[in-house]
């Protein structure tokens, strides 16, 4: 009787990592937390699992359906898995570093697990890799972080990037000014998210000035030139009138300090940006699945007693979708050193920098081990051939 043997499977959206992906992976993360350090943020490392009062309190409630919960066997307390390093790092701050000065820049990378994938993201765990400028306000910082976040792509040879603008706030701050609230408000935000015109028009019967407004909302979605002239155009209340001016601001800035980088707008969007309380941005790649990355402010120290609640924003680079914009990785060339090489030959091929496989045991014919091995090249008398070639040595091949 054959018995099935389901060891292998995993979880929906999980999976393993195999060479050379995993060996890939790890020297992009680094490669990327250089560019964070060129610009003075230091990395931190948070646990992957915190008690749930911490790790979802304040901002960190809104990721609350998307956490595992476990309990802890030492303390009896709920435990969470993190499903964003964002306010982790936002815990850190207001804590371990509430002493050190401000603005406060750190970077981090790790591993997160959700509860369920979306549509474009289907996997569960995945990386995040980011950065988080904190106690600074001004368009500068929203500035700085964007661009630092597009550099570290382009340093790794991730190019046609886009960048979406949006203030996730500014449908809040316009219904509340002018007095849309409960059911109108959630049939306004469901035309909008859905970009429904027809539906948008009938939520806001009998709001004239209301309905102007926000079909302007819909209108300015594009480019951010021309979106951001339909959006300064509309007659808008203050409140809402300073977001738009923010939002502007930065767009200037990013189109001064990278004039090649592709900029849109939109203002009706704010799923993704649930804890964030300004504007926010994704970053995009023509051709890739699904988003590179996003970010945006927020405010730090949320849920943590005697802190001081101070500004923050900053972003997080998807690994899963960074690496699906690159060239698949190749393996690297391995040289196979028979049994009996004298071991100062191995340790000397090493240090020039080649992956040397040693042989363990007497093969008869050491091309063909070398190949069962994944082995390209062979250690014959002292330095390394093409495998299979047989004669005198040959060099190192490209």
């Amino acid at each position: 009787m054959a018995i099935s043997d389901n060891r292998g499977l995993l979880p929906a959206g999980l999976r393993d990592v195999l060479a050379p992906d995993a060996a890939h992976e790890s020297a992009i993360v680094e490669r990327l937390l250089g560019t964070f350090a060129g610009w003075g943020y230091r990395r931190v490392k948070p646990p992957l699992v915190e008690f749930e009062r911490s790790l979802l309190e304040g901002a960190g409630a809104a990721m609350a359906g998307e956490t595992f919960r476990l309990m802890d066997p030492v303390s009896q307390a709920m435990m969470g898995v993190r499903a964003d390093m964002t306010l982790q790092i936002a815990r850190i701050a207001a804590s371990r570093l509430a002493a050190e000065a401000r603005p406060l820049r750190l970077s981090y990378a790790g591993d997160v697990l959700r509860v369920r994938g979306t549509q474009l993201r289907p996997e569960r765990q995945f990386v995040q890799v980011g950065g988080e400028l904190i106690g600074a306000a001004g368009p500068a910082a929203d500035t700085e972080v964007v661009l630092m976040a597009v550099r570290a792509l382009r340093d790794i040879g991730v190019e046609r990037l886009s960048v979406d603008l949006t203030f996730p706030t500014l449908i809040s701050s316009l219904c509340r000014s002018l007095a849309i609230a409960d059911e109108r408000e959630a049939a306004v935000r469901a035309a909008l998210d859905s970009k429904d015109r027809r539906a948008l028009a009938a939520a806001l019967q009998g709001e004239g000035e209301g309905r102007a407004v926000f079909l302007a909302l819909l209108d300015a979605t594009g480019p951010v030139g021309p979106g951001l002239a339909l959006l300064e155009a509309a007659d808008m209340p203050e409140e809402a009138r300073a977001d738009v001016d923010h939002l502007a601001d930065v767009a200037a800035r990013l189109g001064a300090a990278a004039p090649d980088l592709a900029l849109t707008v939109d203002p009706v969007e704010y799923r993704g940006f649930e804890y964030h309380t300004g504007i926010g941005f994704t970053v995009y790649r023509n051709g890739s699945r699904g988003e590179i990355g996003a970010g945006g402010r927020y405010l730090a120290g949320s849920g943590f007693a005697d802190r001081t609640i101070e500004p923050a924003t900053g972003f997080t680079l998807f690994l899963d979708t960074v690496i699906r914009s690159l060239p698949a990785p190749r393996e690297p060339s391995r040289t196979f050193a028979p049994d009996g090489t004298p071991p100062e030959t191995v340790d000397s091929l090493r240090r020039e920098g080649r992956t040397v496989v040693a042989g363990l045991e007497p093969a008869g014919d050491i091309d063909a081990e070398a190949r069962r091995l994944g082995c390209d090249t062979v250690v014959d008398a002292g330095a390394p051939r093409a495998a299979g070639a047989g004669g005198p040595a040959a060099g190192r091949p490209d």
